[in-house]
Parts: structure tokens; sequence; C-alpha cells
């Protein structure tokens, strides 16, 4: 008598892949289209990095703040009531995009799309220990990480398609309609749900979370601050610049296409699955001590996409040297990442380990939006090789005095 299968994974489970793919797949070509529609429309570097700046801020505000409400609200209720905000704020924008001025108009809604959007993946991550057997967490996280991953990577190139060849309104009717979609499957999971008993609201909550988080990093583990500095300093320095710089680059200096611009950040969406790969393979080979190493290889493709947007170059190899150099970058962040975040689940007792890592994620990421607004303006002022340039030598700086911060770290 023949036994039959279980499924993988369960229905709901089922239910939540695919309602991520739609929803995820909307975002991205938002958050890549709309940026580039500002920078065509006013050819205002400064601009692009203010309104990026602007939009960083509530990724890192409402991070710690999803965390919270994903352990007292039914995570179901979460996904639908932002999937279908989400598709109600993109069609009111797309109605007033002719009728308000653009630059506020897409300042507040990227904020809340940034906003949305870390409050989202809390609620998708917090299910999945609800949805699948034990033995297959593992496996559950990684399709869930490989979602994300094929967003970051078939958004943009998708985006740049579409926006090159029909503009920016077609780009926000797929969006509300993916969100949409998204919304309605979403009504269809069944997710357990257990609230956590809470002594205050949400917003003491996550004060009492941080004031945890940051008592154990200084009594404990006072190396996880310096490397919060480093990751801090590095974000500020190269990130910033990057996310800023790459979009000037290949848009206004080297004129090239929407499509092309597109491939460029689908190339970093293909380095960061690589680099997870490679993670994964090299294991316990790769040490914390190559951290050091690994940053000053990241700076170094500053310098060489600088040399590429040197006058006289030919254009169509330096759009491949930027497109390989985004590529590069994604590599080794992403195996950095990877050793940092095993380094401090290893060092974390559990009961903690969740907002002491929210507390390491939130303070690396704090000084990206001062940078890229810093460098929206130096690349309106300066030429964008000589930005590139100069931001290779302060990153490798900042990676050279992290080699002894990655020591300590390893040696624990």
């Amino acid at each position: 008598m023949k036994q039959s299968k279980t499924p993988l994974f369960e229905r709901d489970f089922a239910l939540v892949v695919a309602g991520q793919i739609i929803s995820l797949f909307g975002n991205v070509i938002l958050r890549f289209a709309l940026p580039l529609y500002l920078l065509r429309q006013t050819g205002a570097p400064a601009l692009l990095g203010a309104v990026g700046a602007a939009a960083f801020i509530p990724a890192v505000l409402c991070s710690p703040i999803g965390g919270v409400v994903a352990d007292r609200v039914n995570k179901q209720n979460i996904m639908a009531a932002l999937d279908f905000s989400t598709a109600g704020l993109t069609l009111a924008f797309t109605l007033l995009l002719e009728q308000a001025q653009l630059v506020p108009l897409i300042a507040a809604f990227l904020m809340i799309l940034y906003g949305i959007a870390g409050a989202y993946q809390h609620a998708v991550q917090a299910s999945v220990p609800l949805l699948v057997r034990p033995e297959r967490l593992t496996s559950a996280n990684a399709v869930i990480n490989m979602v994300s991953t094929l967003a970051g990577l078939l958004g943009p190139a998708a985006g740049g398609m579409l926006f090159g060849a029909f503009g920016i309104r077609p780009i926000l009717w797929v969006s509300t309609a993916c969100f949409f979609l998204s919304a309605v499957m979403e009504l269809f999971i069944r997710i357990p749900h257990h609230p956590r008993p809470g002594a205050g609201g949400v917003l003491s909550t996550v004060a009492q979370d941080l004031d945890e988080s940051w008592r154990f990093c200084r009594r404990e583990k006072p190396v996880f601050l310096s490397v919060m500095l480093v990751l801090a300093l590095f974000n500020l320095v190269l990130s910033a610049a990057l996310i800023v710089g790459i979009p000037v680059g290949v848009v206004q200096v080297l004129g090239m296409s929407d499509t092309r611009l597109g491939f460029t950040q689908a190339s970093m969406g293909l380095g960061g699955l690589l680099g997870g790969l490679l993670a994964a393979c090299l294991g316990e080979r790769l040490r914390l001590r190559q951290g050091s190493a690994i940053l000053l290889c990241a700076s170094l493709t500053a310098a060489v996409m600088g040399a590429a947007l040197l006058p006289g170059a030919p254009l169509r190899a330096a759009w491949w040297v930027i497109t390989a150099m985004s590529f590069s970058i994604m590599v080794l962040s992403t195996m950095l990442i990877v050793q940092l975040s095993t380094a401090a689940q290893r060092q974390t007792p559990p009961e903690l380990l969740g907002k002491v890592m929210a507390f390491i994620m939130a303070v690396s990421n704090c000084a990206s939006p001062l940078g890229q607004a810093v460098y929206g303006g130096l690349f309106e002022i300066c030429p964008a090789w000589a930005v590139l340039m100069g931001v290779s030598v302060a990153a490798a700086l900042i990676a050279l005095y992290s080699r002894r911060v990655f020591r300590r770290l390893d040696s624990l």
C-alpha cells in the first residue's frame, strides 16, 4: 500500500510566499522607478539624494515598531491591511501625479512605502515558524529569503524596461494591481495567533527593547558597538554614495537608457544572491578577521567606477564596468553581512537575539539618510568621478580601521 506524500509546505505558507512574491515585485519596481522618474524630470541629483534620505528614515524607525506589532497583532491581518493600504495609496498617488507638486508628492509617497515595507517583512518572518513544521523551518526561511533576493533581481530589470518603454503610469497601475491581488490572497491565510502579553504600549515596548539591547552590548559585548560604528561609517561613506551615484552616473553622466539602469541595479540583486551562496558554501572557511579585507575590496569598487566615469571614457564600456562593480560590491557586502549575522547569533542569548539584531541593524543604517542627502549635493556640484574617487579613499581608511575590530570579534 502506497503512503501518500505530504507536501513540502502547507497551503497557508504557500499563500504567504505567493503573496510576498506579488507584493515585493510591486514594491521593488516602484522603489526603482520613482527615484528615476524624479531624476529624469528634475535633472537634480541633490533632490534625488534629499528624497532618498527622507524615504529611508521611516524604514529605520518602523523596523523595531513592526517587530513589536507583529508579536501583538495577527500577522495575517497585518499583511492584508498593509497591502490594501499600499494599493490605495499607490492609486491615490497615480491620480495626484499631475495635479500636485512633484517633489513633495514623491517624497511623501516613498516615505510611506519604505515604512510599510519595513513593517511588512517583520510580519512575514514572524509568521514562518507558525506555518511550517520545525524540521522544515530552515527550508522555509531559505524560500522567504530567496523570494526577497529574486524580487531585488527581477524588479529593477522589469521596472527599467517598463519605464523605458511606457513611462511611469503603467508601473503605478501594475504596482497597484500587485498590492491589491496580494492583499486578497492574504485574506485566505490562516495563521495561529498567540499574542504576547505586554506591560505597556508599542512605543514603550520598543524603548524597553532598545534599552535592553544597548545595556547588553555595552556590558556583555562592547565589540558589537565597535562593529556598529564601522558599519554605520561605511554606510554613511560608501553605501549612501552608491545609492545616489549609480543612477547619476548611468543616467546623467553616461546618458544610458532606463532599461540599462534597471539591469545595472538588477546586477546588485544577482550579486547578493551569489554572495549568499558563496557564504553558505565556504562556511567556516570564512573568518571574520578577513572582514577588513572585504571592506577594502568594496572600497576599491568605487574607485573603479570613478575611473569609468572619467571624461573621454567609452560610454558602453563604462556602463559595463559600473554594472560589474555594482555586482561585485553586493557579492562582498552580502558575504560580510552573513558572517556578522552568524557571529551575533552565536554570541547573543536566544531570548535577546531578535531585539539585539534589530538594534544592530537600526544603528548600522541610521547614518545612510544623512549620507544620501550629502551626496546628492556633492554630485550636483562636483564631477561624479571625483566624488567616487574621494569616497573610495575614505572607505579604504574605514576598512583599515576595522581590522582591529574584526580581529576582536573573531577571537570571541
